[in-house]
């Protein structure tokens, strides 16, 4: 069963639909679409889809549908999440999602 674990903060923008998607970082896809996920303290989400993608093309859009307000906010925060990205050999996926109980 895959997971998605989400900071308590996160979690009431999930609950309210503003947070929508997250980013990720991977050396290969962990889950795909059509998928369910367990979020613990949330539940169920369904996975609609998952998608490589690369910082620099982050948009304002892309931050707000993750939370935040602006591509610049959404860069800083996941460069605090993972501040050895430089040097993992992985990648950044984006993960959209539904939640489903």
């Amino acid at each position: 069963m895959p997971q998605l674990f989400f900071k308590r903060h996160l979690q009431e923008a999930i609950r309210s639909g503003a947070k929508r998607t997250t980013i990720r970082r991977w050396a290969k896809p962990m889950m795909h679409a059509g998928q369910r996920a367990y979020a613990p303290g949330l539940g169920w989400l369904a996975i609609d889809s998952v998608e490589p993608l690369e910082l620099g093309q982050l948009s304002d859009a892309d931050a707000q549908a993750d939370g935040l307000a602006s591509a610049v906010d959404l860069r800083e925060l996941l460069y605090s999440l993972y501040p050895d990205h430089a040097q993992d050999g992985k990648s950044w996926f984006r993960v959209a999602f539904t939640r489903v109980s």
